[in-house]
């Protein structure tokens, strides 16, 4: 995403490539047959074509604090995906949230001339003047989610697709009303911070999705990506809703106050989809005993594809499923719907919240 706050083999199949390439797997928002991610262990890479050994590279790495289940699994995810590769030396930074202190350990990775960076800024806009500078002495840069406004600043940009969640949870939700004939549904929606720009995507992709089967959203309110704020939004629209029909929570760590909030409530006449494919959101979809009926993907799984792209990048490879002979300029992950039919595939791929 393009805002600093968070929001989610390689993933290639899950994938739109920005440069309009040919890609080998599903790029819709309806359910998948199965993900095509990286793997979260540092289990050894297959050997032969891209994963088989070449030049030993240096990978430096720098993203905020983990304050959020989604941003922790970012860190996990690049450094089980640098593990799997004994060509990759992995050279994280101090994960910070002040702006100055994350410049700073960026200029630590230029100077150790590190033969690529991956960044995941604290506000694109802020750290875009560093990104430069590193792309300007020659390091390839992978700008990751929250992009940079400078298209010289970053060599390949990879992230999620806002817009595509609520498209995904828009479909769901008209879908499943649909099917049970509820006309004039009461459909609520849990964003994270209103004024984001990612937000205001998501909201936007929802409510494209919820028209075209002649639905609106009732009543929305935004719950700032925390558990805290997520219990007292879903306790005050559920006081101010007496029926309510689907629920679509932009991020599963606010979605454990949300739940909570709905337990409290007792409350169970309406479903739930989450935002983002947090594994404790899996579990409540798994067993069939919770409101929460889907969740859609926002994974952070990108950052294990985000070090796979460094190290092609840096080794001067490119993607061997595509023709092209470089990795594409920017790459978009389409945005998956995890229902109880699928949830087990998808299982491995998800972060603690």
């Amino acid at each position: 995403m393009a805002e600093n706050v968070a929001r989610r083999g390689f993933l290639l199949g899950g994938a739109v490539l920005g440069a309009g390439a040919l890609v080998t797997g599903c790029t819709s928002n309806a359910p998948a047959a199965a993900p095509a991610a990286a793997p979260s262990s540092a289990a050894p890479a297959p050997a032969g074509g891209n994963d088989a050994p070449g030049t030993k590279v240096v990978i430096g790495f720098s993203a905020p604090a983990a304050d959020h289940g989604w941003i922790a699994a970012i860190a996990k995810n690049a450094e089980a995906a640098a593990k799997e590769y004994p060509d990759v030396e992995f050279k994280p930074v101090e994960p910070t949230n002040d702006i100055n202190a994350q410049i700073s350990a960026v200029e630590s990775l230029i100077a150790a001339k590190v033969a690529a960076l991956v960044i995941l800024p604290n506000d694109g806009q802020q750290l875009n003047q560093i990104a430069r500078q590193a792309s300007d002495a020659g390091i390839p840069v992978i700008n990751l989610d929250r992009v940079f406004p400078d298209k010289l600043s970053y060599r390949t940009w990879i992230g999620g697709d806002n817009y595509g969640m609520g498209v995904a949870a828009g479909h769901y939700i008209g879908t499943k009303l649909k099917e049970k004939g509820v006309a004039n549904p009461v459909i609520l929606e849990i964003q994270g911070i209103a004024t984001l720009p990612l937000t205001q995507d998501r909201s936007k992709g929802f409510e494209d999705a919820l028209k075209t089967f002649g639905f609106t959203v009732t009543a929305k309110q935004d719950a700032q990506f925390t558990v805290e704020s997520g219990t007292e939004v879903a306790s005050n629209l559920m006081q101010a809703h007496k029926k309510i029909d689907a629920i679509w929570n932009h991020d599963d760590d606010q979605g454990i106050g949300v739940l909570a909030a709905i337990k409290e409530a007792n409350r169970s006449e309406f479903f739930m989809v989450g935002g983002a494919g947090s594994a404790n959101a899996m579990r409540d979809i798994q067993s069939g005993s919770s409101v929460l009926e889907a969740t859609v993907t926002y994974s952070p799984t990108m950052a294990s594809s985000a070090i796979k792209l460094a190290r092609l990048i840096a080794q001067g490879k490119g993607m061997s499923d595509l023709v092209e002979n470089q990795v594409p300029q920017s790459i978009t992950l389409a945005s998956e719907t995890i229902t109880k039919d699928n949830v087990a595939q998808y299982l491995p791929l998800g972060f603690e919240s």
